[in-house]
């Protein structure tokens, strides 16, 4: 009953892994993937490569393993088509960003794409889309509700 109640609390704690707060019910395979910059099959690959049974409560992980997560999370050992940054601009080699720096990473892309002028970059600067959607019914901006449309009730 004592073992019971303890097994209750951990799972009830929170986990802070990589400054994400993450419940202790979810698995540890759902839980990664709540981080910032870690997807499903990086959560996998870490959960293998650690060897951490994904299906486990992430509340009853002890705080060695919740360590190694974090160790390996911030120096991945992934194989390359898993990284998020691959053939980075500036190095050319290829990079795993979590976090705070995959933002700063994808502000500095965005910034340096409206420096150069290119295309994406004006779209970006715009505020319309970058990949060729069309744009006649989609993305439009200051859309009153139900504009246009007149209501089926009293008329006076």
């Amino acid at each position: 009953m004592a073992e019971q109640t303890t097994q209750q609390k951990s799972e009830e704690r929170i986990v802070r892994i990589l400054s994400k707060d993450i419940e202790g019910k979810m698995s540890v395979y759902s839980g990664l993937a709540k981080i910032k910059g870690i997807s499903w099959s990086a959560a996998n690959a870490l959960c293998k490569i650690l060897k951490i049974d994904k299906k486990r409560k992430i509340g009853l992980l002890t705080d060695e393993e919740i360590k190694k997560i974090t160790d390996f999370a911030k120096n991945p050992k992934f194989p390359s088509h898993i990284k998020n940054r691959r053939k980075d601009f500036e190095s050319g080699e290829d990079k795993h960003l979590i976090g705070g720096n995959l933002e700063l990473q994808k502000e500095f892309d965005i910034k340096r794409l409206k420096k150069i002028r290119s295309y994406r970059g004006l779209r970006h600067s715009v505020g319309l889309p970058l990949r060729e959607q069309r744009t006649r019914s989609n993305f439009r901006k200051n859309r009153r509700k139900g504009a246009g449309i007149k209501k089926k009730g009293k008329n006076k």
